[in-house]
């Protein structure tokens, strides 16, 4: 059952105020490869969970157009950018996803110069594997000529929202390019879900794991690609044919709480839920919008629900596995930590915000 619009409004209230109170405490220090101090938790750095954060946020602005909201995301890129950008790879251009959206809604001239450069950037500096895939590198990890399932959301989204915006077609054909040779390599045919990652060397995907928030990634990635770019009809039609073949197992797999395990398909593996909320944001959208298997929509406020049961007093979500480097056996995704992280609140974010679609548009609106 959908909860009222003012118990979501709550929560993702509580939920901002949480992704900006998180601090880092030391416990995870994974130095970048030039010797910084990496930063993979607090709201203060330029990094892959603060993109992923943003990007809640900024599509919680879309919805509520909050101007208290607006001032809090558009101080964050002022400072900044003003501090300088870090070095170019797949987690530093995560949080221009968001500022794309941004700029494409406040027309702002001064984010236009930094997206462009960092858009001309990804196409000719960005390494790339057989078939143009773009590599998994990462600030503190160079993994070379492997394909990773979180690329399409921390690149791939972002090229085709900035370049759908700016006019620059050749950014919307690269996400497309992005799209459909992740999934020729890991896609699974056999269930329709994905394995987080696929290698050149030796042409294999590792520990074959079906990941849960790797997986939320692709509901996320590809509804939402579908939503801010015109994608060519085949290259649609395609890629929401291998969203349904995912949802379809999906919702096999939902756990009785509501939740899915960190493994999709091992039940003695820890129901996690940061994919948990990602699953819950795309299948009441895919119903939203038509698509999908019947029982999406009922799937995702079951979803929901487990979501808001995980968000506490100060507005953290609990039970978020942190950052997930490639395993190769599968004891190794049941061993990752909870911590939470800014792309937990975020696709919890995402998740409530989704919902207030769901409730009667008099009473979201109130």
């Amino acid at each position: 059952m959908t909860p009222d619009a003012s118990v979501l409004k709550e929560r993702l209230d509580r939920l901002v105020q949480g992704m900006t109170k998180l601090s880092h405490d030391g416990r995870y220090n994974e130095p970048n490869l030039d010797g910084t101090a990496g930063d993979y938790i607090s709201f203060n750095s330029w990094e892959w969970p603060q993109g992923i954060g943003l990007y809640g946020l900024v599509r919680l602005w879309m919805f509520n157009r909050d101007p208290s909201l607006k001032a809090l995301i558009e101080n964050w890129f002022d400072g900044r950018i003003a501090a300088g950008l870090p070095k170019l790879n797949i987690n530093t251009t995560a949080p221009m996803l968001p500022l794309s959206l941004l700029w494409r809604e406040t027309g702002e001239a001064r984010w236009k110069s930094e997206l462009d450069k960092w858009a001309d950037r990804v196409l000719s500096e960005m390494p790339r594997t057989p078939e143009g895939g773009i590599p998994h590198i990462v600030s503190d990890k160079i993994n070379d000529r492997e394909l990773w399932d979180d690329t399409l959301v921390m690149v791939g989204l972002f090229l085709a929202s900035y370049g759908q915006t700016s006019g620059r077609r050749e950014l919307v054909d690269e996400a497309c390019h992005q799209f459909l040779v992740h999934t020729r390599y890991l896609a699974d045919t056999k269930t329709g879900l994905w394995f987080h990652g696929w290698t050149f060397e030796g042409r294999h995907n590792f520990a074959r794991a079906l990941w849960g928030r790797g997986n939320s990634w692709i509901t996320v990635g590809i509804l939402d690609l579908i939503e801010i770019a015109d994608i060519p009809a085949p290259v649609r039609k395609f890629l929401l044919g291998v969203l349904e073949a995912q949802i379809e197992t999906l919702l096999k797999l939902q756990a009785p709480s509501g939740a899915w395990h960190t493994l999709l398909d091992d039940p003695t593996s820890y129901e996690e839920i940061s994919a948990t909320a990602g699953f819950g944001y795309g299948l009441m959208k895919a119903a939203r919008l038509g698509i999908g298997p019947k029982g999406c929509r009922e799937a995702g406020l079951k979803a929901l629900s487990v979501v808001l049961a995980n968000i506490d007093d100060n507005g953290t979500v609990a039970n978020v596995s942190y950052g997930t480097r490639m395993g190769h056996d599968l004891q190794f995704y049941k061993d990752i930590p909870i911590e939470p992280t800014g792309y937990g609140q975020a696709l919890a974010i995402l998740c409530l915000t989704e919902a207030l679609s769901h409730v009667d548009h008099k009473e979201a609106a109130a």
